[in-house]
């Protein structure tokens, strides 16, 4: 680890060497290109940089406690033994999470989409509870949703969402809710007071450039239609809508949420993307989890993920065995605690491939 670690102290001095230089200022690609990576190495060069001083610190002090007779004196420098002691344990903690293989998608932003499953208009009604629920989370994140294509269910409720939640670090927060999401609870329809079980399907994908998936148009066939609806004056007297076959995989997109065809396209071709770009890392994951099982889950979306039960006031977390009692307010956005344990448990897990590697 430590050799690696005097890497990243070269590469960040040779890094701030050529941002000075005046071919790299001139440069206004290759100059962000090196801040960018500048900026990912500082935390590591940092935490580094003290960690060193704090071995330093340390061996000072056991120095210092070989020659000191003075009883006060001693107690003094193994207070300060212990303190550094304890924290380059903390630092090496650090250093060790920072050196993780980072997931290059991690700072996108992410295309959300929302499928009613199992449980007919019940589980429609809790698919727009959970769109609300990520829309307010990314209202406290300060985060920026836009609704990519919408299909109501005429009750309140969303058969299908599909939305963008721009935000840097998006995807690093959210990935971890992709699967299936189930409610149980007595509906406002049921008589007789029984608890029924209804689910949703969520689907978190990054939102691919596209220089990170390549489209082939010829792959994509577009129909135009006129857009039903909510949508403005214009809704039902221009053919606004568009549907995006794409012909190698059979995916269908539509697209009525704007007014323009134009952008109806936009977006379509976006989800589009995405969704494409999804399906190779989906193949990436199958790979590595052949090879070794996520503590966490296998991010399928099939997997049940979690379930919010309303009689008891709980939101269990299924694959890291978590359960929160306060429904209420995880509905209304407060989805930090569950996704810091999440967080918190695939790193140990990859830390502890990496200690048996």
């Amino acid at each position: 680890m430590f050799d690696k670690l005097e890497d990243v102290l070269v590469k960040q001095e040779e890094i701030m060497h050529r941002l000075n230089e005046p071919e790299t200022v001139s440069d206004s690609r290759l100059f962000q290109k090196l801040l960018k990576e500048q900026a990912e190495l500082q935390p590591i060069a940092d935490a580094y940089t003290e960690y060193k001083k704090t071995e330093q610190t340390i061996a000072e002090s056991l120095e210092l406690l070989e020659e000191e007779k003075d009883e006060e004196m001693r107690e003094m420098l193994k207070e300060e033994l212990q303190e550094a002691k304890s924290r380059k344990e903390e630092l090496e903690m650090n250093l060790k999470l920072l050196l993780l293989p980072k997931d290059p998608n991690d700072q996108k932003n992410v295309i959300v989409e929302i499928r009613a499953g199992a449980g007919g208009d019940e589980a429609a009604l809790f698919a727009y509870e959970v769109y609300r629920m990520y829309n307010k989370y990314a209202e406290g994140r300060g985060w920026r949703t836009e609704m990519l294509s919408l299909n109501e269910n005429g009750l309140g409720g969303f058969k299908e969402v599909t939305f963008m939640i721009n935000g840097v670090g998006a995807y690093s927060r959210l990935k971890y809710e992709k699967g299936v999401h189930r409610v149980q609870r007595v509906p406002e329809t049921e008589s007789g007071g029984r608890i029924h079980t209804s689910t949703i399907t969520v689907a978190i994908m990054p939102e691919a450039e596209e220089i990170d998936f390549q489209l082939d148009m010829n792959d994509c066939r577009f129909d135009v239609f006129r857009a039903s609806g909510n949508g403005g004056q214009c809704v039902n007297t221009t053919d606004s809508a568009v549907r995006l076959t794409h012909i190698p995989t059979g995916i269908v997109i539509s697209c009525q949420d704007e007014k323009s065809q134009l952008k109806n396209k936009e977006k379509a071709l976006k989800v589009l993307r995405s969704r494409l770009y999804e399906m190779e890392l989906e193949k990436q994951h199958a790979k590595e989890a052949s090879e070794r099982k996520s503590q966490i889950g296998t991010g399928d979306r099939s997997e049940k993920i979690r379930t919010y039960n309303f009689p008891q006031g709980r939101v269990t977390d299924h694959r890291i065995k978590l359960t929160l009692y306060k429904i209420e307010a995880v509905l209304d956005g407060d989805l930090d605690e569950l996704i810091d344990s999440l967080l918190a448990a695939d790193q140990a897990e990859k830390l502890a491939h990496i200690e048996e590697a």
